[in-house]
């Protein structure tokens, strides 16, 4: 079971990372002034679909819900998140220490705008 216990909370970590990392590319993507919706939900597309993770499974946010025509300098929140039971594999039940289903996990990345 410690061996389990391991590898379900390591893959933890890994998802965490892999939401983060999803995350500070669409904040990336979303700070051009060029930036719109579709480039920022692309870009977090692409590296979520590269970690093998498809779109039914996350939930993008972003804040403001319009990062097109924003004013420079006004923040950006770009949100990725999950719960366990989603994408996670259920290989150690909670009873025996395992993650919970319910356990959110999210990579959250603030900018800026940028100017002209």
């Amino acid at each position: 079971m410690l061996t389990f216990g391991a590898c379900q909370y390591g893959y933890l970590i890994y998802l965490k990372s892999t939401l983060q990392s999803a995350a500070s590319a669409g904040a990336r993507a979303a700070v051009a002034r060029t930036a719109t919706n579709t480039s920022v939900t692309n870009i977090v597309t692409n590296m979520m679909l590269a970690a093998g993770i498809s779109n039914s499974k996350y939930t993008l946010t972003l804040s403001p819900s319009d990062v097109s025509n924003l004013s420079p300098g006004t923040p950006i929140t770009i949100t990725v998140s999950s719960s366990w039971g989603t994408i996670g594999p259920g290989v150690l039940s909670t009873g025996y220490g395992g993650v919970s289903t319910t356990k959110q996990i999210t990579g959250v990345a603030v900018v800026q705008k940028e100017g002209t």
